[in-house]
């Protein structure tokens, strides 16, 4: 479908309107980061650790990575809607759970269970790659993004102004009446984009070795999970450093926080403007060395001292930058070295980049105490800038083996 048929809004014979893409791409960044400035309130409120409430940014990432391997494969098999309106409807009803908690045992529990939400991340990717080819998809999926940066870089603002205003619950209020909103965008504007595979769910499952023995979609995969992977350890340990480092209150974390969506939205603006001229390859390069250079440069200014907010959270516009180049160009890679598995892939990939950020969330949380600043958490950064470098390094070695073969 590479010839761009018409798109009409909540019509569901026609592909989906973008705006419905870019929801359904958006949820799952405003349901990761909307709360965070509201921890410490939570903490109180349910009379427990920071340490014990952060635990709802790794749990949810780490149920999230086992979700999307279970989305992927079972899309292609039931069909994109019927799988995206079910999972809707399961995070709205995990949405009540969290609100109505009585403790932080239960909440942990329905926070884990708002994870279902990935299902909208997950198959607004699949979707694309079902209509277009790879660099155009590339280009969709940068576009799309772009118009998600906007909610990691106001969300975390607007949660801290709504926890200020009316408490935590009124953040998690929000994200019920946005799920509905989604569920009947999704019901009135996404018709079916898969083909029915004639291929059992288990049959579905037993092709992932066929795209675990792709190098290339190991290339693709780590570059896209270690350079997210400074983002997730951000999301881990930013909120301390915000508070404990500089004594931010939520409202103020909130705006500051929101700093790498800045680069994000013009990463993704560059990848849907350049996928198709340069390539999905180039950019997720380009993507990788900014990222490593923003943290790095971070770290050097507080080795020498120097370190604020406006440098902290400054230089996180690169690890942002670097993002929005990467994750849509490197996300359409790992889907087009087998387009038949494109939900699969999908899945497949977002859960080791999901998987990861999990443990590099919890393990920045861990890290960080007042007498560490946040040199952990930028060393930390640092790393994972370096080991997306060497991802897609091998995914240039090995196009290099095959067009030589």
């Amino acid at each position: 479908m590479d010839n761009h048929p018409k798109v009409r809004f909540l019509d569901r014979s026609t592909p989906p309107h973008i705006s419905t893409l870019i929801l359904m791409a958006g949820v799952s960044a405003m349901v990761m980061n909307m709360f965070l400035p509201s921890l410490p309130n939570m903490s109180a409120y349910f009379e427990t650790d920071y340490s014990v409430m952060q635990l709802s940014v790794a749990l949810y990432l780490a149920v999230s990575a086992v979700m999307q391997t279970i989305i992927g494969p079972i899309s292609d098999n039931l069909g994109r809607r019927r799988v995206l309106m079910w999972g809707i409807a399961l995070f709205m009803l995990a949405t009540l759970g969290c609100i109505f908690a009585p403790n932080a045992e239960v909440f942990l529990f329905f926070r884990m269970s708002q994870a279902v939400v990935a299902v909208a991340m997950v198959l607004s990717r699949a979707v694309i790659r079902d209509l277009y080819d790879q660099d155009h998809s590339a280009s969709m999926i940068g576009y799309v993004t772009m118009g998600m940066a906007v909610v990691p870089m106001i969300s975390p603002f607007l949660g801290g102004l709504l926890d200020e205003a009316f408490g935590w619950k009124s953040v998690f209020w929000l994200f019920f009446g946005i799920g509905g909103l989604m569920l009947w965008l999704v019901y009135s504007d996404l018709g079916e984009t898969a083909q029915k595979s004639s291929k059992t769910l288990i049959e579905q499952f037993k092709e992932y070795p066929e795209l675990l023995r792709s190098p290339r979609f190991w290339g693709y995969s780590m570059a896209a999970a270690f350079c997210s992977g400074s983002f997730f350890a951000y999301l881990g340990g930013a909120p301390f450093v915000g508070t404990q480092v500089f004594g931010m209150g939520p409202s103020e974390l909130g705006f500051f926080f929101g700093a790498p969506a800045v680069g994000y939205f013009l990463g993704n603006f560059l990848s849907g403007r350049y996928s198709t001229t340069f390539g999905v390859n180039k950019l997720v390069l380009f993507g990788c060395i900014a990222n490593a250079f923003g943290t790095f440069l971070s770290l050097m200014i507080f080795v020498a001292g120097l370190g604020t907010p406006i440098s902290f959270f400054g230089m996180m516009t690169f690890v942002g930058l670097g993002n929005g180049l990467v994750i849509p160009n490197a996300t359409a890679g790992m889907l087009s070295v087998r387009p038949h598995l494109a939900g699969t892939a999908s899945g497949l990939g977002g859960a080791i980049m999901i998987g990861g950020g999990a443990a590099l969330s919890a393990l920045a949380g861990f890290l960080l105490t007042p007498e560490t600043g946040a040199f952990p958490l930028l060393g930390l950064m640092c790393g994972t800038g370096v080991c997306a470098l060497l991802a897609i390094t091998a995914v240039y070695r090995r196009e290099r083996r095959l067009t030589l073969a």
